[in-house]
């Protein structure tokens, strides 16, 4: 389903069809292991299956460049063990497949040794065509940004709590609505563990979001994408 001119939707990232473009964000390699260091014990399976999930994406697209777009991994601080293998393992397999580019988010500040490591560099923002690839935790000012049609955000890891019989369940989900003159695209998190920010109720991280989003439109990932109309249509 595409959520933009040319651009589909496929499981938890998005594919530009016309530049052959595959991108992801917030995978935050490593929130297992924090939560653990929490006290809050979990077997240790996310990897696998992120592993395994991004591997059938890049398989049914088959694209020449894939962009991170913002948090690869999760620790604000020093780099641990766990982070500095499982991101390695993560960044060899897209770098086999395809020309890779890591966009920064809040929670990459110690990524440059990983990229070094592997001399990639890490970019504020990403621009193809009039789309405006950032993390989305800070407003940019610069002129690529300000002529640019469509933005592409993560960031917020946007999910939405449906109400079914008293229970509760939470959904990832896109958001497509407008950012001043441009549209914006909201990504969901690709971290599996994470559920996100429900947007009906939960106040909003992104300076993007601080706005009225009852005009957005909510796109569901689930076993399919639903298109779940606008946020004012769920409220």
């Amino acid at each position: 389903m595409e959520i933009y001119d040319h651009i589909e939707m496929l499981d938890l990232g998005l594919y530009l069809k016309d530049y052959g473009i595959l991108a992801i964000s917030d995978t935050q390699i490593g929130y297992e292991e924090s939560l653990n260091k929490q006290g809050i014990m979990l077997p240790r399976f996310q990897h696998k299956d992120l592993m395994k999930r991004v591997k059938k994406l890049v398989e049914i697209c088959r694209p020449g460049k894939i962009i991170i777009n913002g948090d690869l991994k999760h620790e604000f601080g020093r780099v641990s063990g766990t982070e500095w293998r499982y991101t390695l393992e993560l960044i060899d397999f897209l770098g086999e497949k395809a020309e890779l580019v890591l966009v920064r988010g809040n929670h990459d500040k110690t990524l440059g040794p990983i990229a070094e490591k592997k001399n990639l560099e890490i970019v504020d923002y990403y621009v193809v065509g009039d789309i405006y690839f950032c993390h989305g935790h800070e407003i940019p000012e610069n002129s690529d940004f300000k002529k640019a049609k469509a933005v592409i955000i993560g960031h917020e890891h946007p999910a939405i709590g449906l109400r079914e019989n008293g229970r509760v369940e939470r959904f990832k989900c896109f958001l497509r609505g407008k950012y001043k003159n441009k549209t914006l695209l909201v990504l969901p998190s690709f971290n599996l563990l994470t559920e996100g920010t429900d947007v009906l109720s939960e106040k909003l991280l992104s300076p993007f979001l601080k706005q009225n989003i009852k005009d957005f439109e909510v796109f569901v990932a689930a076993d399919r994408i639903r298109s779940f109309g606008k946020i004012k249509e769920l409220l």
